[in-house]
């Protein structure tokens, strides 16, 4: 077996999955083993060293292994985006765009307070549907976004430039070609 150096050589594809055509990003081969998911989370942290961040908010489902870890290293707190109907309490929603149809995202109406610094993170950055979406939730109870960071960035799906396009800072450590 070759040696893993990178935290993209822990990631399989798989073909055809959950639909003919897809080529799927498989993650949970880098959050299973100890060498790759630390990489992952050290690289994850290391542009943001000095920062001030007050809180990881982390998108579903993935973002919630990413960003625990995250917030837990930076000694901050950890607030979850989750889908519709997923949050007990008093919630907030935004709608987004899907490939077919529509989704909503919500989050706590008190998880985070105004002028709070926010990192945002999630494993994969497609076309940035639920990204914004979870962008425009945090502004709305006027959070502060640093940053939105990913582990992968598929770019033929054009998701950067849609978070770019509304002010955020985009770090992602890898990338591949095909949806």
């Amino acid at each position: 077996m070759a040696r893993k150096t990178a935290v993209k050589d822990y990631i399989r594809t798989i073909v055809d999955f959950p639909h003919e055509g897809i080529m799927f990003r498989d993650v949970t081969t880098l959050f299973a083993d100890p060498r790759g998911f630390r990489m992952a989370i050290d690289q994850m942290l290391h542009p943001y060293a000095g920062e001030q961040i007050d809180k990881v908010v982390g998108l579903e489902a993935r973002g919630f292994i990413l960003g625990g870890a995250i917030a837990h290293q930076l000694s901050v707190g950890f607030v979850p985006i989750r889908k519709k109907g997923k949050l007990p309490g008093t919630t907030i929603s935004q709608e987004y765009k899907l490939e077919y149809g529509e989704a909503i995202m919500e989050v706590h109406d008190d998880a985070i307070q105004p002028g709070e610094k926010i990192l945002v993170v999630d494993d994969l950055l497609a076309t940035g549907g639920t990204a914004a979406a979870g962008i425009k939730l945090i502004e709305r109870l006027g959070g502060e976004i640093v940053s939105c960071a990913f582990v992968i960035d598929l770019p033929e799906l054009g998701g950067r430039k849609v978070l770019e396009d509304l002010g955020m800072d985009v770090t992602v450590l890898c990338e591949f070609e095909g949806a």
